[in-house]
Protein backbone atom coordinates (compact mmCIF):
# COMPACT_ATOMS: atom_id res chain seq x y z
CA UNK A 1 0.00 0.00 0.00
CA UNK A 2 2.72 2.22 0.76
CA UNK A 3 3.77 2.02 -2.48
CA UNK A 4 0.44 2.52 -4.11
CA UNK A 5 0.14 6.13 -2.56
CA UNK A 6 4.00 7.09 -3.37
CA UNK A 7 2.77 6.65 -6.99
CA UNK A 8 -0.12 8.95 -6.33
CA UNK A 9 1.81 11.54 -5.12
CA UNK A 10 3.03 12.04 -8.83
CA UNK A 11 -0.46 11.77 -10.37
CA UNK A 12 -1.10 15.52 -9.71
CA UNK A 13 2.41 16.67 -12.03
CA UNK A 14 1.74 13.38 -14.74
CA UNK A 15 -1.84 13.98 -15.34
CA UNK A 16 -0.92 17.72 -17.07
CA UNK A 17 1.74 16.11 -18.81
CA UNK A 18 0.15 13.37 -20.08
CA UNK A 19 -3.49 13.04 -20.44
CA UNK A 20 -3.91 15.96 -22.54
CA UNK A 21 -1.97 14.23 -25.07
CA UNK A 22 -3.58 13.10 -27.92
CA UNK A 23 -2.47 9.93 -29.81
CA UNK A 24 -1.21 11.12 -33.57
CA UNK A 25 -0.41 8.30 -36.09
CA UNK A 26 1.94 10.76 -38.16
CA UNK A 27 4.79 12.41 -35.84
CA UNK A 28 5.20 16.14 -38.25
CA UNK A 29 8.99 16.20 -38.61
CA UNK A 30 11.42 16.54 -41.32
CA UNK A 31 14.80 15.54 -41.77
CA UNK A 32 17.54 16.80 -39.55
CA UNK A 33 21.00 17.08 -39.01
CA UNK A 34 22.20 13.72 -36.90
CA UNK A 35 23.42 14.40 -33.01
CA UNK A 36 26.66 12.04 -34.43
CA UNK A 37 27.47 9.62 -36.95
CA UNK A 38 28.78 6.66 -35.34
CA UNK A 39 31.54 5.76 -37.26
CA UNK A 40 32.30 2.59 -35.86
CA UNK A 41 28.41 1.27 -35.70
CA UNK A 42 29.38 -1.76 -37.82
CA UNK A 43 31.28 -3.34 -34.85
CA UNK A 44 28.78 -3.10 -32.80
CA UNK A 45 27.01 -6.86 -32.22
CA UNK A 46 24.11 -7.65 -33.41
CA UNK A 47 21.38 -8.72 -31.74
CA UNK A 48 20.83 -12.08 -33.85
CA UNK A 49 24.24 -12.58 -34.24
CA UNK A 50 24.35 -12.05 -38.12
CA UNK A 51 27.80 -11.24 -39.19
CA UNK A 52 29.56 -9.89 -42.66
CA UNK A 53 30.40 -13.63 -43.26
CA UNK A 54 26.83 -14.31 -43.65
CA UNK A 55 25.41 -11.71 -45.47
CA UNK A 56 28.38 -10.28 -47.99
CA UNK A 57 28.38 -7.33 -50.21
CA UNK A 58 30.57 -6.51 -52.69
CA UNK A 59 32.46 -3.55 -53.04
CA UNK A 60 30.80 -0.60 -55.03
CA UNK A 61 32.39 0.45 -58.58
CA UNK A 62 34.67 3.54 -58.27
CA UNK A 63 33.41 7.34 -58.05
CA UNK A 64 35.73 8.10 -61.34
CA UNK A 65 34.52 4.42 -62.98
CA UNK A 66 32.36 5.00 -66.22
CA UNK A 67 29.59 3.06 -64.34
CA UNK A 68 29.19 5.15 -61.47
CA UNK A 69 29.53 8.22 -63.59
CA UNK A 70 26.61 6.99 -65.61
CA UNK A 71 24.42 5.97 -62.58
CA UNK A 72 25.18 9.70 -61.16
CA UNK A 73 24.12 11.31 -64.77
CA UNK A 74 21.40 8.94 -64.51
CA UNK A 75 20.21 10.57 -60.69
CA UNK A 76 20.82 14.10 -62.52
CA UNK A 77 18.18 13.35 -65.23
CA UNK A 78 15.72 11.46 -63.24
CA UNK A 79 15.80 14.77 -60.36
CA UNK A 80 14.84 17.05 -63.11
CA UNK A 81 11.39 15.12 -63.45
CA UNK A 82 10.88 15.31 -59.76
CA UNK A 83 6.45 15.28 -59.36
CA UNK A 84 4.81 17.23 -56.76
CA UNK A 85 4.01 13.90 -55.15
CA UNK A 86 7.82 12.86 -54.84
CA UNK A 87 8.88 15.71 -53.45
CA UNK A 88 6.00 15.13 -50.60
CA UNK A 89 7.57 11.35 -50.39
CA UNK A 90 10.92 12.71 -49.75
CA UNK A 91 10.01 15.08 -47.30
CA UNK A 92 7.07 12.52 -45.78
CA UNK A 93 10.08 9.70 -45.91
CA UNK A 94 13.04 11.83 -44.42
CA UNK A 95 16.63 11.07 -43.58
CA UNK A 96 15.67 8.58 -40.70
CA UNK A 97 12.83 6.59 -41.74
CA UNK A 98 12.83 4.44 -39.12
CA UNK A 99 10.36 6.51 -37.64
CA UNK A 100 8.14 5.85 -40.42
CA UNK A 101 7.64 2.31 -40.59
CA UNK A 102 7.26 2.19 -37.06
CA UNK A 103 4.41 4.41 -37.64
CA UNK A 104 3.33 1.76 -40.61
CA UNK A 105 3.37 -1.14 -37.83
CA UNK A 106 1.55 1.15 -35.40
CA UNK A 107 -1.19 1.69 -38.06
CA UNK A 108 -1.88 -2.05 -38.92
CA UNK A 109 -1.83 -3.11 -34.66
CA UNK A 110 -4.13 -0.55 -34.81
CA UNK A 111 -6.44 -1.59 -38.18
CA UNK A 112 -6.31 -5.28 -36.63
CA UNK A 113 -6.49 -4.89 -32.96
CA UNK A 114 -10.16 -6.35 -33.06
CA UNK A 115 -11.29 -9.46 -30.84
CA UNK A 116 -13.26 -11.96 -33.34
CA UNK A 117 -16.79 -12.11 -31.76
CA UNK A 118 -19.32 -15.10 -31.39
CA UNK A 119 -20.62 -16.90 -34.36
CA UNK A 120 -24.56 -16.77 -34.84
CA UNK A 121 -24.59 -20.21 -32.92
CA UNK A 122 -22.31 -18.67 -29.84
CA UNK A 123 -19.19 -20.54 -31.08
CA UNK A 124 -15.88 -18.71 -31.41
CA UNK A 125 -13.55 -19.05 -35.02
CA UNK A 126 -10.16 -18.15 -34.11
CA UNK A 127 -8.12 -16.22 -36.91
CA UNK A 128 -6.14 -18.60 -38.56
CA UNK A 129 -2.74 -17.32 -40.66
CA UNK A 130 -3.27 -20.35 -43.04
CA UNK A 131 -6.44 -18.52 -44.04
CA UNK A 132 -5.44 -15.32 -43.06
CA UNK A 133 -8.70 -13.37 -44.88
CA UNK A 134 -11.17 -15.60 -42.33
CA UNK A 135 -13.68 -15.03 -41.35
CA UNK A 136 -12.09 -14.04 -38.69
CA UNK A 137 -8.85 -11.98 -40.59
CA UNK A 138 -5.53 -13.10 -39.60
CA UNK A 139 -4.05 -11.29 -37.04
CA UNK A 140 -6.07 -10.35 -33.99
CA UNK A 141 -3.29 -7.62 -33.04
CA UNK A 142 -3.76 -7.83 -29.59
CA UNK A 143 -0.73 -6.63 -27.20
CA UNK A 144 1.39 -9.91 -27.32
CA UNK A 145 0.99 -9.89 -30.90
CA UNK A 146 1.93 -6.30 -30.85
CA UNK A 147 4.59 -6.75 -29.03
CA UNK A 148 6.20 -9.63 -30.63
CA UNK A 149 5.61 -7.65 -34.75
CA UNK A 150 7.33 -4.57 -32.81
CA UNK A 151 10.36 -6.86 -31.24
CA UNK A 152 11.17 -8.85 -35.10
CA UNK A 153 10.31 -5.29 -37.02
CA UNK A 154 13.36 -3.36 -34.63
CA UNK A 155 15.85 -6.06 -34.11
CA UNK A 156 15.70 -6.97 -37.99
CA UNK A 157 16.10 -2.70 -38.67
CA UNK A 158 18.97 -2.72 -36.40
CA UNK A 159 20.67 -5.89 -37.24
CA UNK A 160 20.51 -4.72 -41.06
CA UNK A 161 21.63 -1.20 -40.46
CA UNK A 162 24.75 -2.63 -38.35
CA UNK A 163 25.51 -4.38 -41.61
CA UNK A 164 25.32 -1.37 -43.15
CA UNK A 165 27.42 0.75 -41.43
CA UNK A 166 30.07 -2.00 -41.58
CA UNK A 167 30.55 -1.61 -45.52
CA UNK A 168 29.86 1.82 -45.56
CA UNK A 169 32.70 2.89 -43.79
CA UNK A 170 34.39 -0.34 -45.13
CA UNK A 171 33.90 0.97 -48.57
CA UNK A 172 33.91 4.37 -47.57
CA UNK A 173 31.85 5.63 -51.24
CA UNK A 174 30.42 9.07 -50.51
CA UNK A 175 26.96 10.63 -51.15
CA UNK A 176 25.67 11.57 -54.93
CA UNK A 177 25.55 15.02 -53.52
CA UNK A 178 29.22 14.87 -52.05
CA UNK A 179 30.59 14.17 -55.20
CA UNK A 180 28.40 15.53 -58.00
CA UNK A 181 26.86 19.23 -56.54
CA UNK A 182 24.77 19.17 -59.65
CA UNK A 183 22.86 16.74 -57.52
CA UNK A 184 20.61 18.06 -54.63
CA UNK A 185 20.28 16.81 -51.83
CA UNK A 186 16.74 16.84 -49.63
CA UNK A 187 18.10 15.82 -46.66
CA UNK A 188 20.56 17.89 -44.19
CA UNK A 189 24.21 16.81 -45.79
CA UNK A 190 26.31 14.75 -43.84
CA UNK A 191 29.83 12.31 -44.39
CA UNK A 192 27.83 9.31 -44.39
CA UNK A 193 28.70 6.99 -46.81
CA UNK A 194 26.10 6.05 -49.18
CA UNK A 195 26.98 2.20 -49.93
CA UNK A 196 24.92 0.65 -49.35
CA UNK A 197 22.02 2.88 -48.48
CA UNK A 198 20.92 2.49 -45.15
CA UNK A 199 17.12 3.50 -45.79
CA UNK A 200 17.08 0.72 -48.52
CA UNK A 201 17.97 -1.90 -45.65
CA UNK A 202 14.92 -0.46 -43.23
CA UNK A 203 12.81 -0.53 -46.10
CA UNK A 204 13.64 -3.66 -47.36
CA UNK A 205 13.89 -5.20 -43.97
CA UNK A 206 10.48 -3.39 -42.64
CA UNK A 207 8.71 -4.99 -45.71
CA UNK A 208 9.26 -8.43 -44.70
CA UNK A 209 8.74 -8.46 -41.34
CA UNK A 210 5.32 -6.72 -41.83
CA UNK A 211 4.42 -8.51 -44.51
CA UNK A 212 4.94 -11.83 -42.74
CA UNK A 213 3.16 -10.16 -39.86
CA UNK A 214 0.30 -8.94 -41.53
CA UNK A 215 -0.11 -10.95 -44.56
CA UNK A 216 -3.49 -8.83 -46.21
CA UNK A 217 -1.38 -5.77 -46.13
CA UNK A 218 1.12 -7.51 -48.71
CA UNK A 219 0.34 -4.87 -51.58
CA UNK A 220 0.01 -1.98 -49.20
CA UNK A 221 3.55 -2.73 -48.33
CA UNK A 222 4.63 -3.21 -51.08
CA UNK A 223 3.94 -0.02 -52.28
CA UNK A 224 4.92 2.11 -48.97
CA UNK A 225 8.32 0.16 -49.55
CA UNK A 226 8.67 1.21 -53.20
CA UNK A 227 7.55 4.36 -52.44
CA UNK A 228 10.12 4.76 -49.68
CA UNK A 229 12.77 3.61 -52.27
CA UNK A 230 11.84 6.26 -54.74
CA UNK A 231 11.83 8.91 -51.86
CA UNK A 232 15.81 7.38 -50.89
CA UNK A 233 16.51 8.31 -54.99
CA UNK A 234 14.92 11.50 -55.79
CA UNK A 235 16.25 12.99 -52.43
CA UNK A 236 20.12 12.33 -54.13
CA UNK A 237 21.04 10.42 -50.80
CA UNK A 238 21.70 7.44 -53.02
CA UNK A 239 22.44 5.60 -56.40
CA UNK A 240 20.51 2.77 -57.87
CA UNK A 241 23.68 0.46 -56.70
CA UNK A 242 23.64 2.00 -53.01
CA UNK A 243 20.31 0.97 -52.83
CA UNK A 244 20.66 -2.48 -54.55
CA UNK A 245 22.95 -3.28 -52.31
CA UNK A 246 20.59 -1.98 -49.21
CA UNK A 247 18.17 -4.25 -50.04
CA UNK A 248 20.30 -7.20 -50.15
CA UNK A 249 21.26 -6.69 -46.57
CA UNK A 250 17.66 -6.00 -45.84
CA UNK A 251 15.87 -9.26 -47.54
CA UNK A 252 18.59 -11.53 -46.15
CA UNK A 253 18.14 -10.12 -42.07
CA UNK A 254 14.81 -10.53 -42.21
CA UNK A 255 14.34 -13.89 -43.08
CA UNK A 256 16.77 -14.52 -40.77
CA UNK A 257 14.91 -12.96 -38.17
CA UNK A 258 11.69 -14.76 -39.41
CA UNK A 259 13.31 -17.61 -39.31
CA UNK A 260 13.46 -17.32 -35.28
CA UNK A 261 9.98 -16.59 -35.65
CA UNK A 262 8.89 -19.60 -37.16
CA UNK A 263 10.73 -21.51 -34.08
CA UNK A 264 9.42 -19.23 -31.50
CA UNK A 265 6.43 -20.77 -29.97
CA UNK A 266 4.12 -17.97 -31.12
CA UNK A 267 2.06 -20.36 -33.32
CA UNK A 268 0.98 -21.94 -29.70
CA UNK A 269 0.25 -19.59 -27.40
CA UNK A 270 -3.76 -19.61 -28.45
CA UNK A 271 -3.70 -22.84 -26.65
CA UNK A 272 -7.21 -25.29 -27.38
CA UNK A 273 -9.50 -25.70 -24.96
CA UNK A 274 -8.20 -28.92 -23.05
CA UNK A 275 -5.06 -27.53 -22.50
CA UNK A 276 -6.50 -24.39 -21.56
CA UNK A 277 -9.02 -26.32 -19.02
CA UNK A 278 -5.70 -28.13 -17.86
CA UNK A 279 -4.02 -24.71 -16.74
CA UNK A 280 -6.94 -23.32 -15.18
CA UNK A 281 -7.21 -26.93 -13.00
CA UNK A 282 -3.92 -27.40 -12.02
CA UNK A 283 -4.00 -23.11 -10.27
CA UNK A 284 -6.83 -24.60 -8.21
CA UNK A 285 -5.43 -27.60 -7.07
CA UNK A 286 -2.07 -25.20 -6.10
CA UNK A 287 -3.92 -22.15 -5.08
CA UNK A 288 -7.43 -22.94 -4.57
CA UNK A 289 -8.72 -20.08 -6.83
CA UNK A 290 -8.94 -19.45 -10.37
CA UNK A 291 -10.14 -16.97 -13.37
CA UNK A 292 -13.47 -17.35 -14.99
CA UNK A 293 -14.06 -15.49 -18.48
CA UNK A 294 -17.25 -13.73 -17.71
CA UNK A 295 -18.12 -12.57 -21.60
CA UNK A 296 -21.60 -13.97 -22.82
CA UNK A 297 -21.18 -15.96 -24.64
CA UNK A 298 -18.74 -17.46 -22.50
CA UNK A 299 -15.52 -17.50 -24.61
CA UNK A 300 -14.31 -21.50 -24.56
CA UNK A 301 -10.28 -19.94 -23.84
CA UNK A 302 -8.99 -16.75 -22.93
CA UNK A 303 -5.94 -14.69 -24.77
CA UNK A 304 -2.68 -16.78 -25.85
CA UNK A 305 -2.26 -18.85 -22.31
CA UNK A 306 0.78 -20.37 -24.12
CA UNK A 307 2.38 -16.95 -24.61
CA UNK A 308 3.92 -17.51 -21.66
CA UNK A 309 6.33 -20.28 -23.58
CA UNK A 310 7.26 -17.84 -26.46
CA UNK A 311 11.41 -17.74 -26.98
CA UNK A 312 12.51 -14.82 -25.10
CA UNK A 313 15.11 -12.61 -26.24
CA UNK A 314 17.53 -12.13 -23.50
CA UNK A 315 16.02 -14.09 -20.55
CA UNK A 316 16.69 -17.64 -20.46
CA UNK A 317 13.98 -19.14 -18.84
CA UNK A 318 10.85 -17.13 -17.89
CA UNK A 319 10.89 -18.37 -14.23
CA UNK A 320 13.56 -16.47 -13.41
CA UNK A 321 11.60 -13.61 -13.49
CA UNK A 322 8.23 -14.87 -12.47
CA UNK A 323 6.63 -12.64 -10.21
CA UNK A 324 5.96 -13.34 -6.01
CA UNK A 325 2.38 -14.93 -5.93
CA UNK A 326 -0.45 -12.56 -4.92
CA UNK A 327 -2.33 -12.43 -1.95
CA UNK A 328 -4.20 -15.15 -1.18
CA UNK A 329 -8.26 -14.65 -1.36
CA UNK A 330 -9.61 -14.02 2.00
CA UNK A 331 -6.20 -12.80 3.41
CA UNK A 332 -6.18 -8.82 5.28
CA UNK A 333 -3.78 -7.52 1.99
CA UNK A 334 -6.31 -8.90 0.02
CA UNK A 335 -9.79 -7.71 1.82
CA UNK A 336 -7.94 -4.11 1.83
CA UNK A 337 -7.46 -4.39 -1.78
CA UNK A 338 -11.52 -4.91 -2.50
CA UNK A 339 -11.67 -1.88 0.23
CA UNK A 340 -9.66 0.24 -1.89
CA UNK A 341 -11.48 -0.71 -5.29
CA UNK A 342 -14.59 -0.13 -3.87
CA UNK A 343 -13.19 3.47 -2.59
CA UNK A 344 -12.04 4.51 -6.15
CA UNK A 345 -15.54 2.90 -7.69
CA UNK A 346 -17.29 5.03 -5.31
CA UNK A 347 -15.42 8.15 -5.07
CA UNK A 348 -14.62 7.96 -9.21
CA UNK A 349 -13.39 11.82 -10.19
CA UNK A 350 -12.45 13.53 -13.51
CA UNK A 351 -9.01 12.91 -12.98
CA UNK A 352 -9.23 8.98 -12.59
CA UNK A 353 -11.40 9.31 -15.38
CA UNK A 354 -9.26 10.88 -17.21
CA UNK A 355 -5.98 9.32 -16.11
CA UNK A 356 -7.57 5.37 -17.04
CA UNK A 357 -8.78 6.58 -20.78
CA UNK A 358 -5.57 8.01 -22.04
CA UNK A 359 -4.12 4.69 -21.15
CA UNK A 360 -6.95 2.53 -22.03
CA UNK A 361 -4.85 0.82 -25.49
CA UNK A 362 -7.82 -0.91 -26.00
CA UNK A 363 -9.52 -2.23 -28.90
CA UNK A 364 -8.73 -0.62 -31.90
CA UNK A 365 -5.48 1.21 -30.69
CA UNK A 366 -1.86 0.53 -31.24
CA UNK A 367 -2.04 -1.16 -27.50
CA UNK A 368 0.44 -0.12 -24.54
CA UNK A 369 3.73 -1.89 -27.19
CA UNK A 370 2.67 0.47 -29.54
CA UNK A 371 2.10 3.89 -27.39
CA UNK A 372 5.55 3.40 -25.84
CA UNK A 373 6.64 3.43 -29.25
CA UNK A 374 4.93 6.18 -29.77
CA UNK A 375 6.99 8.21 -26.66
CA UNK A 376 10.24 6.87 -27.92
CA UNK A 377 9.60 7.98 -31.53
CA UNK A 378 9.33 11.37 -30.05
CA UNK A 379 12.16 10.85 -28.08
CA UNK A 380 14.08 10.10 -30.64
CA UNK A 381 12.94 13.13 -33.04
CA UNK A 382 14.05 15.52 -30.19
CA UNK A 383 17.72 14.56 -29.08
CA UNK A 384 17.56 13.94 -33.05
CA UNK A 385 19.26 10.71 -32.90
CA UNK A 386 20.74 8.91 -36.09
CA UNK A 387 19.15 5.89 -37.91
CA UNK A 388 20.75 3.06 -36.54
CA UNK A 389 21.13 4.58 -33.12
CA UNK A 390 17.15 5.07 -33.25
CA UNK A 391 17.53 0.95 -34.47
CA UNK A 392 19.02 0.42 -31.48
CA UNK A 393 16.55 2.26 -28.82
CA UNK A 394 13.86 0.31 -30.74
CA UNK A 395 15.13 -2.81 -30.53
CA UNK A 396 16.41 -3.20 -26.94
CA UNK A 397 13.15 -1.50 -25.68
CA UNK A 398 10.62 -3.93 -28.09
CA UNK A 399 12.95 -6.82 -27.05
CA UNK A 400 12.15 -5.68 -23.26
CA UNK A 401 8.86 -4.97 -23.76
CA UNK A 402 8.41 -8.19 -25.50
CA UNK A 403 10.44 -10.46 -22.59
CA UNK A 404 8.42 -8.50 -20.32
CA UNK A 405 4.90 -9.47 -21.81
CA UNK A 406 6.18 -13.31 -22.01
CA UNK A 407 6.95 -13.14 -18.18
CA UNK A 408 3.64 -11.04 -17.83
CA UNK A 409 1.21 -13.97 -19.38
CA UNK A 410 3.34 -16.80 -17.83
CA UNK A 411 2.22 -15.28 -14.08
CA UNK A 412 -1.33 -14.27 -15.73
CA UNK A 413 -1.98 -18.96 -16.44
CA UNK A 414 0.76 -19.94 -13.84
CA UNK A 415 -1.01 -18.09 -10.86
CA UNK A 416 -4.63 -17.82 -12.60
CA UNK A 417 -5.73 -15.02 -10.32
CA UNK A 418 -9.51 -13.97 -10.83
CA UNK A 419 -10.37 -10.08 -11.56
CA UNK A 420 -11.91 -8.01 -9.15
CA UNK A 421 -15.52 -7.79 -11.08
CA UNK A 422 -15.81 -11.69 -10.63
CA UNK A 423 -14.74 -11.61 -7.20
CA UNK A 424 -16.49 -8.45 -5.92
CA UNK A 425 -20.33 -8.35 -5.76
CA UNK A 426 -21.98 -5.82 -7.63
CA UNK A 427 -18.71 -4.24 -8.76
CA UNK A 428 -18.74 -1.69 -11.93
CA UNK A 429 -15.84 -0.75 -14.01
CA UNK A 430 -15.27 1.88 -16.14
CA UNK A 431 -12.87 0.09 -18.46
CA UNK A 432 -13.08 -3.04 -20.48
CA UNK A 433 -12.35 -6.50 -18.73
CA UNK A 434 -9.97 -8.03 -20.49
CA UNK A 435 -10.49 -11.95 -21.53
CA UNK A 436 -7.64 -13.56 -19.28
CA UNK A 437 -6.29 -13.42 -15.72
CA UNK A 438 -5.42 -10.61 -13.52
CA UNK A 439 -2.37 -11.00 -11.89
CA UNK A 440 0.42 -9.46 -13.02
CA UNK A 441 -1.21 -6.24 -14.98
CA UNK A 442 -0.01 -6.54 -19.14
CA UNK A 443 -0.06 -2.55 -18.93
CA UNK A 444 1.93 -2.28 -15.62
CA UNK A 445 4.66 -4.38 -17.15
CA UNK A 446 4.74 -3.51 -20.95
CA UNK A 447 5.26 0.11 -19.53
CA UNK A 448 7.57 -0.17 -16.97
CA UNK A 449 9.87 -2.57 -19.35
CA UNK A 450 9.65 -0.12 -22.30
CA UNK A 451 10.16 2.95 -19.80
CA UNK A 452 13.01 1.50 -18.20
CA UNK A 453 15.06 0.69 -21.71
CA UNK A 454 14.42 4.37 -22.45
CA UNK A 455 15.52 5.74 -19.15
CA UNK A 456 18.80 4.40 -19.63
CA UNK A 457 19.01 5.40 -23.23
CA UNK A 458 17.79 8.88 -22.29
CA UNK A 459 18.96 9.22 -18.14
CA UNK A 460 17.47 12.90 -18.33
CA UNK A 461 14.09 11.74 -18.82
CA UNK A 462 14.38 8.81 -16.46
CA UNK A 463 12.23 10.38 -13.93
CA UNK A 464 9.51 11.34 -16.22
CA UNK A 465 9.38 8.05 -18.36
CA UNK A 466 9.23 6.21 -14.98
CA UNK A 467 6.37 8.37 -13.60
CA UNK A 468 4.58 8.03 -16.85
CA UNK A 469 4.97 3.55 -16.26
CA UNK A 470 3.84 4.04 -12.79
CA UNK A 471 0.72 6.26 -13.92
CA UNK A 472 -0.27 3.70 -16.55
CA UNK A 473 -0.41 0.89 -14.41
CA UNK A 474 -2.44 2.96 -11.47
CA UNK A 475 -4.64 3.38 -14.36
CA UNK A 476 -6.08 0.19 -14.57
CA UNK A 477 -6.79 -0.25 -10.75
CA UNK A 478 -8.79 3.22 -11.52
CA UNK A 479 -10.30 1.75 -14.12
CA UNK A 480 -11.94 -1.24 -12.01
CA UNK A 481 -10.13 -4.19 -14.06
CA UNK A 482 -7.02 -4.79 -11.88
CA UNK A 483 -6.16 -5.57 -8.20
CA UNK A 484 -3.25 -2.50 -6.74
CA UNK A 485 -1.07 -5.38 -6.16
CA UNK A 486 -1.42 -6.23 -9.82
CA UNK A 487 -0.45 -2.72 -11.03
CA UNK A 488 2.69 -2.61 -8.47
CA UNK A 489 3.92 -6.32 -8.83
CA UNK A 490 3.93 -5.88 -12.09
CA UNK A 491 5.63 -2.56 -12.52
CA UNK A 492 8.24 -3.67 -10.55
CA UNK A 493 8.33 -7.48 -12.77
CA UNK A 494 8.84 -4.99 -16.12
CA UNK A 495 11.62 -3.25 -14.90
CA UNK A 496 13.51 -6.94 -13.87
CA UNK A 497 12.74 -7.88 -17.33
CA UNK A 498 14.46 -4.54 -19.03
CA UNK A 499 17.07 -5.25 -16.61
CA UNK A 500 18.16 -8.03 -19.23
CA UNK A 501 17.71 -5.83 -22.27
CA UNK A 502 19.88 -2.91 -20.72
CA UNK A 503 22.87 -5.45 -19.97
CA UNK A 504 22.98 -6.57 -23.06
CA UNK A 505 23.11 -3.44 -24.68
CA UNK A 506 25.74 -2.28 -22.41
CA UNK A 507 27.78 -5.20 -24.02
CA UNK A 508 26.93 -4.64 -27.40
CA UNK A 509 30.31 -2.27 -28.10
CA UNK A 510 27.75 0.95 -28.36
CA UNK A 511 28.54 2.94 -25.34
Amino acid sequence: MKRLYSILLLLGFLALNSCEKELPELLNYRSYEFNELDENAGEWNTVLGITDSQIQIEAPAGVSSSSYLQELQQLKDRQKSTSGEERKSVTYWTSNPTNRWNEIALELIAKYNIIPGPNDDGTYTLPNPDNPEGPPAFPFAHPPYASRALAYLSVSQYDGQVLAWKYKYRYNRPAPYSVDEDIASAYVKSTLPSYPSEGAVVAEASKAILTAMFPLEKEYLEQKAAEHLNSIYMAGAAVKSDIDAGIKIGKEVAAIALTRASGDGMKNAQAPKAVSDSIKNAALDRFGWAWDNLEIPVRPVGLAPLFGKVKMWNIEKVENVRPIPPPAIGSKAYENDVVLLKNYAKNMNENYRRIANFWQDGLGTYTPPGHWNRIAKEIIVEEKLNPIRTARVYAYMNMAIMDGGISCWDAKYYYHYPRPIQMIEGFQTIAGTPNFPSYTSGHSVFSAAGSEVLAYFFPDRAAVLRGWAEEAAISRVYGGIHWSFDATVGTDQGRKVAAFSIDKARLDAAE
